[in-house]
C-alpha cells in the first residue's frame, strides 16, 4: 500500500537558527529529514509533498498571524526557500509543492498542488480526492512547527480519511512538541507516532 509523504514547511525562516521564526531545534533536522527523504521507495511512496508557508510584505501586518509571530517566509526571500534538496528523492517518486498563507494546508480556497519538476498544477482538494480513489490511505507529515502547521496539516488529511503517522525525531514545535500535540489534539483519532 503506498502512502503520501507531507514534508510541512522546511523553510530556511523556520529551519535556520537565525530565521525569522527560527523553531528551536530545527535545525538538526535537516540532514535526518534529507537522509530519510532520499530513502523512500517508489514502490510504497505515491508522492511527497512540500509546503511552503508563503507571505507577502504589504499583507502580513494586516493578518490573524502577524498578532502571534513576526514577519516571515516572505515570497521569494531567502527565509522563503526550502532548506531541502527535492532532488535527494528518488526521482520514480512524484514531487509537490503547495504555498499556503495560513497555518492550516486547507483552509484557503482555490489551491493549486504543482509539480516540481514543471507541469500543469492540481487543484489542492482533487488532488488528495485522487489519492484517496487510487487506494492510498496512508500519510506521513514531517516538518516544524509541530503545534501549528504541523498540526492542522494532520487534522485535514484525517478528515479526508487518511492514516497519519509523524516520525517523532522529524518535527520540531514552537511550544508543544508533536507527542503532546498528538496527545492532546487528536485522542482517538487515527494518527499515530512512528
Amino acid at each position: 500500500m503506498k502512502k503520501i509523504v507531507i514534508v510541512v514547511d522546511t523553510q530556511a525562516d523556520f529551519m535556520n537558527p537565525d530565521g525569522a521564526l527560527a523553531v528551536g531545534g530545527a535545525d538538526a533536522l535537516a540532514g535526518p529529514m534529507g537522509a530519510w527523504l532520499g530513502a523512500l521507495r517508489p514502490d510504497d511512496t505515491a508522492a511527497v509533498l512540500f509546503t511552503f508557508d508563503t507571505h507577502f510584505a504589504d499583507t502580513y501586518p494586516l493578518s490573524e498571524e502577524a498578532k502571534e509571530f513576526p514577519i516571515h517566509c516572505v515570497r521569494e526571500t531567502a527565509g522563503w526557500h526550502n532548506v531541502l534538496d527535492a532532488a535527494q528523492i528518488d526521482p520514480a517518486i512524484p514531487t509537490w509543492r503547495l504555498e499556503k498563507g495560513v497555518f492550516a494546508m486547507w483552509q484557503e480556497e482555490g489551491l493549486t498542488v504543482e509539480p516540481m519538476g514543471g507541469g500543469a498544477p492540481i487543484d489542492r482538494d482533487i488532488f488528495f480526492s485522487d489519492l484517496k480513489a487510487s487506494g492510498v490511505e496512508e500519510a506521513i507529515v514531517i516538518g516544524v512547527a509541530a503545534d501549528y502547521c504541523v498540526r492542522w496539516a494532520i487534522d485535514g488529511l484525517v478528515e479526508r480519511g487518511f492514516r497519519v503517522t509523524v516520525p517523532q525525531a522529524l518535527t520540531r514545535g514552537i511550544a508543544r512538541p508533536i507527542e503532546q500535540v498528538i496527545a492532546e489534539d487528536f485522542a482517538g483519532r487515527d494518527v499515530a507516532l512512528g
